[in-house]
């Protein structure tokens, strides 16, 4: 047994995380491209039947949980060092070593905000806030997959419309951004407009544009992109905009089409599939009717209504079932209405366990996931009363369990040994969680009683 309480008080007390894991894990056997400097532990079972995934050891929970769950089921691992001190201490070095592990990785965010020891001996804000931009920009990824219930969002990133400024608006030759008040990749903008394509052709659903190209001139390079990737296809497109990007701003999208790999469209001449052009804003009332409907749908949208669209999505299923719960209520069904979401066949949750997956240019994915109150539900384990006296429930690990999963199948995809014990392994944790929540730590107790560690 890991003593997590130990980690936890060292965390709270700015005591010497980095010489606790050094003792816990060994020194890995793998340095990221670039990084010959970088640390990198590993644990677990290397038996050579499984691809290791790599975990970013960020902060509060993210990382207890992270430790927790790697040592309850035993999986090969690659860790690098991210909480927030050390990732202050190194200037952010240590982003750029886990953004290019040779190997598919999970990446946790955490609270933005954050103190931490500036070396003078006082206090300052933590250098990149959560990271998440540095370690987009270092690890090249350019869009992130976020499927939810009937709904995938692929969001571009770090695209950022809205300018309206055309005398700062131009498109940089060499680098391909779309430069403005905001500064938007266009090379980005194009990878991640040709995995959406390629996701309604290899998935048959329908695929949703999300942009404004009649009011942000980047949406309006984003959109010609978009039309010069359906030239030569199958694809067929319902509603239109009404002015065609590439036709509108062909001389700034050939800048960024020059830049592109000669073989960018290589076999898309056999992609085809349905493809529907709105304005952003339009995709939050789409959104909820395609939910409701049960439509199988692709958007692909930029980082800011990309974010928004996600939030909408984990955050409105809660809303529907309270108002279905109050119609049934009602109409005296009693409780009955608890279970109508699920047998009307409704399958999002509280958006808890919406997964996110980033892509790069080049290099594997990156599995992220973001937990929000990490931090005030450490100070409560700490505290000693994770319930607040009943008012709250203890912290439920799940998410990194799905997590976890869903990463080890990406990195074995034909690991069908591998499919079952994970899928019997969230099955115990669904038991030993299925009553009353346990306290973290005891739970932790009660998972490692019930599953067996791989390869043990």
């Amino acid at each position: 047994m890991i003593d997590l309480m130990s980690i936890a008080r060292t965390e709270a007390d700015s005591g010497d995380l980095f010489g606790l894991f050094s003792k816990l894990y060994e020194p890995g056997d793998v340095k990221p491209k670039g990084h010959p400097d970088a640390v990198v532990w590993k644990g677990g079972k290397f038996d050579g039947t499984v691809n290791p995934v790599a975990h970013s050891l960020t902060d509060a929970f993210a990382l207890l949980g992270t430790v927790a769950a790697v040592d309850v089921l035993g999986l090969p691992f690659y860790a690098v060092p991210m909480w927030s001190q050390y990732r202050h201490d190194t200037k952010l070095a240590s982003l750029g070593w886990f953004g290019n592990m040779p190997c598919i990785s999970i990446k946790w965010s955490t609270a933005g905000d954050a103190y931490v020891n500036d070396g003078k001996g006082g206090k300052v804000v933590v250098m990149g806030k959560s990271a998440n931009a540095p370690l987009r920009t270092q690890a090249g990824v350019y869009c992130n997959v976020r499927p939810y219930g009937p709904i995938t969002v692929v969001r571009c990133m770090p695209c950022l419309p809205y300018s309206q400024d055309r005398k700062a608006f131009n498109v940089d030759a060499k680098t391909g951004n779309i430069h403005s008040e905001m500064n938007t990749p266009g090379v980005q903008m194009a990878y991640a407009n040709r995995l959406f394509l390629k996701m309604v052709h290899e998935t048959g659903r329908l695929g949703r544009v999300a942009m404004k190209p009649t009011q942000a001139m980047e949406d309006g390079i984003n959109a010609g992109l978009h039309s010069w990737l359906l030239q030569g296809t199958k694809f067929k497109v319902g509603r239109k905009y009404a002015v065609d990007g590439y036709v509108e701003n062909k001389e700034a999208v050939d800048r960024i089409i020059s830049l592109l790999p000669k073989d960018f469209k290589a076999g898309m001449e056999s992609w085809g599939g349905q493809i529907e052009q709105h304005i952003s804003d339009t995709n939050f009332g789409l959104l909820l009717w395609d939910l409701i409907e049960k439509r199988d749908c692709i958007i692909l949208a930029t980082d800011l209504d990309g974010d928004r669209l996600t939030d909408l999505l984990a955050d409105v299923s809660e809303p529907l079932r309270a108002f279905g719960t109050r119609v049934a209520d009602h109409y005296g069904f009693g409780d009955k209405a608890k279970n109508l979401w699920r047998e009307m066949g409704y399958t999002t949750g509280n958006g808890r366990d919406m997964t996110s997956v980033m892509h790069r240019m080049s290099g594997l994915p990156i599995h992220e996931q973001t937990l929000g109150s990490a931090d005030a539900m450490l100070l409560r384990l700490l505290d000693g009363d994770e319930s607040m006296g009943g008012t709250k429930q203890p912290y439920d690990p799940r998410i990194h369990f799905v997590l976890i999963r869903d990463a080890y199948l990406d990195a074995n995809p034909k690991n069908e040994k591998l499919r079952a014990w994970l899928d019997d392994a969230i099955a115990k944790f669904d038991k030993v969680y299925g009553g009353k929540r346990p306290g973290f730590l005891e739970g932790y107790k009660a998972l490692k009683a019930a599953i067996k560690p791989w390869g043990a």
